[in-house]
């Protein structure tokens, strides 16, 4: 509670008022400082608690604010706002249920590292733990899934807790913060001078001036572990993606001729048609990218987690590898696997600094060796499994990456699907893969893709999702329309929560118990919130399909009807070593 305290000795302190200091209310001064931050989109819902910022906001035409369907989506939206911009993105709602309904979306950004502030309205302090009408300790509940959550006691706290709410967001590992602001505050009047705070980016400037690099003896030692090694290799993490890594990732690798493995969240970190890059690790990653983890003697591990999805059983995760541990979030260290460098950074510092001091190597025989295992599980797997009858999900993610030249944004929801685009999707652009993947919440990818659209207005984006996911959030179709903003959207739909169903027909003797699902008509919903729909049920028909959906202003839904039982291959039983796979020649066991 550091940093709340620090705010309220500075709000209470008694300043000489200088002539650019205005009286305005409680809702005014929210609305000027988020002017300071640079916030041009709010996405939101108003309500009863937040009524008066609402009735600032209409004064402040640089806040652009989108009214969302539900407030769910506003938090995902600031979430792919913030993710594709860099910025940090932001969210409204009023007390009560209002507040409640941010908390899925909080909870995807604290697991993805997301920038966001929330701003939520609160019963009048007067009222507060009396159970009044819409009221909920919404501090208490998104403690555990924010970086920070204020609530704001008096008028004079609102400028610098705002501010400090997005130096908190944006600095060392992102993510969300919320603040709380009592209704009777909303409507009091204060002064505010902006002259007396320092906006975020001025903050983050100054710590980025007095950043140090890794320890000279880290470095020393994670370049003499690599001097000794036969197989080393990289695992690139989002960390990468927040920290705009790209080219220092690049250089190292290259100059240390090193393998390259991207994690879920790390895949358009380093291009994929790098003679260098393996694919995905973990419990949906190609075979041979797993098999080259547990042969490795060393792993440099960059802004990742190790996360279970990644891992598998962890007693058999790289069982040869000494492993060097970069990331800028000190918790992480040591918490899953044992690093015998951890160097606590961020990941551009750090892989610059390795980059300059590592020297020039050659692994092709280690590489070699990796590739020959890759024949080997693409023979088995991933080519022959789909039912000719129907649409693939290879098929329509080629042509998409086909049509675009690989240059569109591609947002996906959670599930199938997903795993088909992170495994067979080739990204080659930096920073063009966004989706939820350490709470894997699905609904997200049509409000994160409107988002994302809105912060990269000149960009072609796509929103994949399956039948289940989609239906979640669908109801955005109408922001979307009244907003104008045009995204993309496919629907691989067959009939079932796709994931879950694999799982019962794996490991549940298939009971496909409450997956079986149904839905609208996605031609006659497209036509009722004034899109356009487009359905495909063969093979053929994809290419037209994709083509007539980019070239159709506004948003356009395709719908391909694919295989109801398609499976993802491979994959890693819960609980197992990553190199245990269930393979496409098993499945029909």
């Amino acid at each position: 509670m550091a940093i709340a305290t620090n705010i309220m000795q500075e709000a209470g302190n008694t300043r000489e008022r200088n002539a650019g200091a205005r009286e305005l209310t409680g809702s005014q001064i929210v609305c000027e400082a988020l002017v300071r931050e640079g916030v041009d989109f709010i996405y939101g819902y108003p309500g009863g608690a937040i009524i008066p910022f609402y009735d600032a906001l209409s004064s402040y035409p640089a806040l652009h604010h989108v009214l969302v369907r539900h407030e769910q989506a506003a938090s995902h939206a600031a979430d792919g706002y913030a993710r594709a911009t860099g910025k940090v993105g932001v969210c409204a709602a009023t007390s009560g249920p209002g507040a409640t309904n941010l908390v899925t979306g909080l909870a995807t950004a604290f697991m993805d590292s997301t920038p966001m502030v929330a701003i939520t309205g609160q019963v009048a302090r007067t009222f507060i733990g009396r159970d009044a009408f819409q009221e909920t300790d919404i501090i208490g509940i998104t403690q555990p899934i924010t970086k920070h959550s204020y609530q704001i006691q008096r008028i004079e706290e609102i400028a610098p807790t705002i501010h400090e709410a997005f130096r908190v967001a944006r600095s060392g590992r992102p993510g969300p913060v919320l603040v709380d602001i009592p209704k009777d505050i909303q409507q009091g009047k204060g002064w505010y001078d902006p002259t007396q705070y320092q906006t975020s980016e001025e903050q983050l400037r100054e710590e980025r001036e007095r950043l140090e690099r890794p320890a000279p003896r880290l470095i020393v030692h994670a370049i003499e572990l690599l001097a000794s090694a036969r197989k080393p290799l990289i695992m690139a993490g989002h960390g990468v993606i927040l920290s705009s890594a790209y080219k220092e990732l690049k250089a190292f690798a290259e100059k240390a001729d090193l393998p390259v493995i991207t994690t879920l969240l790390g895949q358009s970190a380093f291009p994929e048609d790098h003679p260098l890059h393996l694919g995905m690790p973990g419990m949906h990653g190609p075979a041979h990218a797993n098999r080259a983890i547990s042969e490795a003697d060393v792993i440099v591990g960059v802004g990742l987690r190790f996360d279970d999805r990644v891992t598998g059983k962890v007693a058999e995760f790289a069982p040869k590898a000494r492993i060097i541990h970069i990331d800028i979030d000190p918790s992480e260290m040591h918490k899953v696997k044992i690093a015998t460098v951890p160097i606590v950074a961020d990941a551009r510092i750090a892989l610059e600094a390795l980059a300059e001091a590592v020297q020039p190597a050659d692994h092709q025989e280690w590489r070699r060796e990796i590739r020959s295992w890759q024949g080997e599980s693409e023979s088995r797997t991933g080519v022959g499994q789909w039912n000719p009858a129907f649409p693939s999900p290879i098929d329509i993610l080629g042509e998409i990456r086909k049509q675009t030249d690989g240059n569109a944004i591609i947002v996906t929801d959670v599930g199938q699907h997903q795993m088909w685009t992170a495994r067979h999707y080739t990204w080659t652009r930096p920073n063009s893969h966004i989706t939820s993947g350490g709470l894997g919440t699905m609904g997200f990818a049509l409000p994160a893709a409107m988002g994302v659209k809105m912060g990269m207005p000149d960009d072609l984006v796509w929103a994949i999702a399956g039948d289940g996911g989609i239906q979640m959030n669908i109801q955005e179709l109408a922001t979307l329309q009244q907003e104008r903003v045009p995204v993309k959207v496919v629907i691989m739909n067959n009939g079932y929560l796709g994931m879950v169903r694999q799982w019962q027909q794996f490991f549940h003797s298939r009971n496909y118990s409450e997956t079986p699902i149904t839905g609208p008509d996605y031609l006659k919903l497209a036509e009722a919130y004034g899109v356009t729909g487009i359905r495909v049920t063969k093979k053929e028909e994809v290419a037209a399909a994709i083509q007539r959906a980019i070239e159709t202003p506004g948003t356009v839904i395709v719908e391909c009807i694919i295989e109801a039982e398609a499976c993802v291959y491979p994959m890693v039983a819960p609980g197992s070593a990553i190199t245990s796979m269930i393979e496409e020649s098993e499945r029909s066991a």
